[in-house]
Formats: C-alpha cells, sequence, structure tokens
C-alpha cells in the first residue's frame, strides 16, 4: 500500500494554535495573523503544493501530526483553486478567478461550508474563530498566489500537468 505525503512540521515548540491548527509560519508579505518565516525555507504551503499531485490520489490520510491536518486543508483547498482554473485559458483569466475565490466566506470549524467537520476542534470562543479565520484566509491567499506560479508556465499559458488535477476528488469530497 502506497503513503500519503505527510508534513515535516511536526515539531511544533513554541507555535501557537487556533482550534487545533497550528499558525504554522508563512513565507508570506500578506498581511495576517502567520508569523514569517525565512525566504529561503520551506514552509507548509510549500509543502501542500509539493505534495498535492501524490496525496490527490488518496481516500484516507493517517494524521500523523497537527501539521497534516493542515496539509489535508491545504490539499483540499488546492483541488478547489485548480477546479476554478480549469476554464481559465490564460494566466490573467486564472489570476482572476484566484481572487474571486479569494474574496468568498473562509468558513471555520463548526459553520456551515466546512470541508471536513471533526479535522478540528469547535472554537472555543469568537477570537478563537476569527483567528482561525484570518489564519485560512492569509494561508490560501498564499497558496493561491504560488499555486499560480505551477498552473501556468512563465508564457501565461496553462500547464496541463497541473491543471488535469482539477478533475481529482481528494478524499472523494465533491468540490462545489
Amino acid at each position: 500500500m502506497e503513503k500519503v505525503y505527510h508534513s515535516s512540521f511536526v515539531n511544533e515548540d513554541g507555535v501557537s494554535r487556533a482550534c487545533g491548527c497550528p499558525l504554522l509560519p508563512l513565507k508570506s508579505h500578506i498581511k495576517g495573523p502567520a508569523p514569517v518565516s525565512d525566504q529561503d525555507t520551506t514552509d507548509i504551503v510549500d509543502e501542500a503544493i509539493t505534495f498535492f499531485r501524490a496525496n490527490v490520489f488518496f481516500r484516507n490520510f493517517d494524521i500523523k501530526s497537527p501539521a497534516d491536518k493542515l496539509l489535508i486543508y491545504l490539499t483540499f483547498y488546492i483541488n478547489i483553486a485548480l477546479k476554478r482554473l480549469e476554464g481559465c485559458r490564460t494566466l490573467a483569466e486564472g489570476t482572476k478567478a484566484i481572487i474571486n475565490l479569494g474574496l468568498e466566506k473562509v468558513p471555520v470549524p463548526g459553520e456551515s461550508g466546512f470541508p471536513f467537520p471533526g479535522l478540528f476542534p469547535l472554537p472555543q470562543s469568537h477570537d478563537e474563530a476569527e483567528l482561525l479565520k484570518n489564519y485560512l484566509k492569509q494561508i490560501r491567499e498564499e497558496t493561491s498566489g504560488r499555486l499560480l506560479s505551477v498552473a501556468y508556465r512563465p508564457n501565461g499559458t496553462p500547464n496541463k500537468w497541473w491543471l488535469a488535477f482539477a478533475k481529482r476528488k481528494f478524499m472523494n469530497i465533491i468540490i462545489p
């Protein structure tokens, strides 16, 4: 049996959490609650994009650390983003589609539309819910920007080796 790729972020000393989700550092200039990591290090978004094409084939994902939960969430988000990019024939069209996706409401555990009930514990307060919502919004925006750079070639044409994965259903979840 093949194994899924797990996150390398298993040691979370000093990493704060919201709803059990580790607020891992990001190589990002996007405003949000995520700590900033060095530009030359791998972050969770790099892992999600790197492992996506292998992990998307799995129906089950054995969680070994809280960072794996975030990896599951990002894999699903990348799947949604690729679905939105599927019909976009240029980088400009893709960018517009991704910006529109970024403007959509970001549900947190316990709200309708959150794709993985039970993946993260319910928020214990409004502040915790807002912290997670802001973190997920930030990480989604960061993921979207980096995804565009792999889903489209430097000349702005779609990369079929990426966009073909829009047809996959991660963990058998149907994408709206």
